[in-house]
């Protein structure tokens, strides 16, 4: 296959099933810009506030996304949270949020999808539950990924979503939790703190995205 023309989608041809060819991948994560990393170490808070540290999270992109790997709490049983500050210097920005899960136990006997009403929030100013419970044990830890839409509108609620997955140390269990809500604010969001239930981030990154606009 020869190149298409440049900005031309990806072309990728299977066979029997399997990948025969690409012809070109380049434009596949063109539009998502690394803003910046953080890694734990023993912390008891990671913060990305606009304009500090090299931090953008302003208009200059209409979609943010902010993915983290391997968290891994010092206390047990914790769950791992987001906050959002709308223009003071607490992360209490107004929530409204659903909550539901996925469970698989490692036995293979017990499995469910459930909506999670203690996850949730009504016009909360609590920091967003985005897991369920994480365990401390020295293989234990979370993953996931959470997306902030349009964060420095001054019209709209501002929207987010997430996905994670962790073993819970109860079971334990196989857990696939997604969160979805607003702040609803009509100030713009400047920052979004992580942190767990209780005790530090013992170990892990976060790393924050700019998506650009289409």
């Amino acid at each position: 296959m020869g190149r298409g023309p440049v900005g031309a989608p990806a072309i990728i041809r299977y066979v029997n099933n399997s990948l025969a060819s690409v012809d070109d991948v380049s434009g596949i994560n063109d539009s998502m810009v690394l803003i910046k990393t953080l890694t734990a170490s023993s912390s008891a808070t990671l913060s990305f506030v606009n304009g500090t540290s090299d931090v953008v999270l302003d208009s200059t992109y209409p979609i943010y996304l902010f993915k983290w790997t391997s968290c891994h709490p010092a206390t047990n049983n914790v769950t791992f949270q987001a906050g959002f500050r709308d223009g003071s210097t607490a992360y209490d920005a107004t929530i409204t949020s659903t909550a539901f899960l996925a469970t698989a136990d490692e036995a293979g006997t017990d499995a469910g999808l459930n909506y999670t009403a203690g996850r949730d929030q009504a016009q909360g100013t609590s920091y967003q539950d985005i897991t369920s419970f994480n365990g401390n044990q020295n293989d234990s830890a979370t993953s996931g990924e959470l997306w902030l839409f349009s964060p420095s509108s001054t019209t709209y609620v501002k929207h987010f979503m997430s996905r994670s997955q962790q073993m819970n140390p109860q079971a334990p269990f196989s857990t696939d939790d997604y969160r979805g809500g607003y702040c609803n604010v009509t100030a713009a969001i400047d920052a979004v703190q992580f942190k767990m239930s209780s005790g530090n981030i013992d170990a892990g990154t976060i790393k924050l995205y700019g998506i650009k606009d289409s």
